[in-house]
């Protein structure tokens, strides 16, 4: 079988080429692939051969005993894990890494049969065995990587979660604290306006705690609710209106339709638009004005809000909803209050998108689908 293999080894590599080539998702290079089915060929020629000259140990050393050897990797092991975990960072399945052996095994067969190329038991014996541990190495290892892709995303995934919940506290614990002092240099009554950004924040503060104690629980809730715009932003324009006070910073507000309602979580909404709120007030030119502009367009209602920070470099853009990475190392924050924003009006079927204004800065605007109160 190793004069077969060595003098039709093009021919059985170009079959297995044909066959990968039928399959979604198969665009690997052969420099990708280099560890794949031509290696093992090769390593499967010299096992033959060794075996012919009744050389056993050389034949283990090149393609393992029946059975595999877990203390200790064949030559087709090392290769065969080496493809394991190309074809995973390949984006490939399983299953395809064991077509990919299952593939040769086909055309050898087939070309067999077709050259009328008889072969002894033995030799098919040993085709089995070699297939047999590079295939189990090549899925181990693929498994393994895979385990280890897992582990990585979930961590990744666990921390951005974590980042999210404390973001949130602390912007809320903020509006608290500045509501807190409002009402102790003004002396104001704690039923007021005032007081009522004092309460929402309390109870935004609240809302966040049981949604992590929830999620901790495996437990989920829909909050979504119709609610008038125009009080939406009023509530929202009170809190904002605190903050800006310290930033040197002019807040205007465009008067809202009464007419208009959306359907949301409205704790999250409030959050979402008071963070690209913050957002402007602190990196907006001193004595500018930030604008927060809502209307109906279409079937949509839109809420912008506008800034002049003068605008990022090229790609800033971009950048911007990318958790975890500030736009300039001078702007403090783990960059996740954009992308917090944008995750909570995905969940209520919206968008939030940036325009740039060139030589002025950007306006961010969330779109929600436009809804009729009860």
């Amino acid at each position: 079988m190793h004069h077969f293999l060595s003098n039709n080894r093009g021919e059985l590599i170009a079959r297995c080429k044909r066959k990968v080539a039928e399959r979604p998702r198969r665009k690997a290079t052969d420099q990708q692939l280099a560890h794949g089915v031509p290696m093992f060929l090769d390593q499967l020629t010299r096992t033959l051969a060794a075996e012919e000259d009744d050389d056993a140990v050389t034949s283990v050393a090149i393609s393992g005993p029946s059975g595999g050897d877990a203390g200790a990797l064949s030559e087709i092991g090392v290769s065969a894990t080496a493809h394991g975990k190309e074809l995973l960072l390949l984006g490939y399945t399983v299953d395809q890494v064991v077509h990919d052996y299952g593939d040769l095994c086909q055309a050898i067969t087939d070309l067999a049969f077709e050259r009328d190329a008889p072969f002894a038991v033995v030799e098919f014996r040993t085709l089995n065995r070699c297939l047999d541990n590079a295939i189990a190495d090549a899925v181990t290892e693929f498994s393994v990587q895979r385990d280890a892709q897992l582990s990585v995303q979930q961590i990744a995934g666990e921390k951005q979660r974590l980042g999210f919940l404390v973001h949130e506290l602390r912007n809320s614990l903020g509006t608290a604290t500045l509501a807190v002092r409002a009402l102790e240099l003004g002396n104001m009554p704690i039923g007021g306006a005032t007081g009522a950004v004092l309460k929402r924040s309390l109870s935004t503060l609240g809302l966040l705690i049981s949604r992590a104690t929830a999620e901790v629980r495996g437990e989920g809730s829909d909050q979504r609710q119709a609610f008038s715009v125009a009080a939406f932003i009023s509530d929202v324009e009170l809190a904002a209106r605190l903050d800006v006070g310290l930033k040197g910073v002019v807040l205007e507000v465009s008067a809202v339709d009464p007419a208009l309602a959306v359907e949301a979580n409205r704790d999250l909404l409030h959050a979402a638009l008071a963070n690209l709120l913050q957002n402007a007030f602190k990196f907006t030119h001193e004595n500018t004005v930030v604008t927060l502009t809502t209307y109906a367009f279409g079937e949509q209602v839109h809420m912008d809000v506008e800034d002049h920070c003068g605008g990022l470099p090229a790609g800033g853009a971009a950048r911007m909803f990318i958790p975890f990475r500030p736009n300039d190392d001078s702007r403090a924050g783990l960059g996740l209050g954009l992308s917090i924003a944008r995750q909570s009006i995905e969940a209520d079927h919206g968008t939030l998108t940036v325009r740039d204004v060139p030589g002025s800065g950007f306006v961010f605007t969330i779109s929600l689908p436009r809804h009729s109160m009860p």
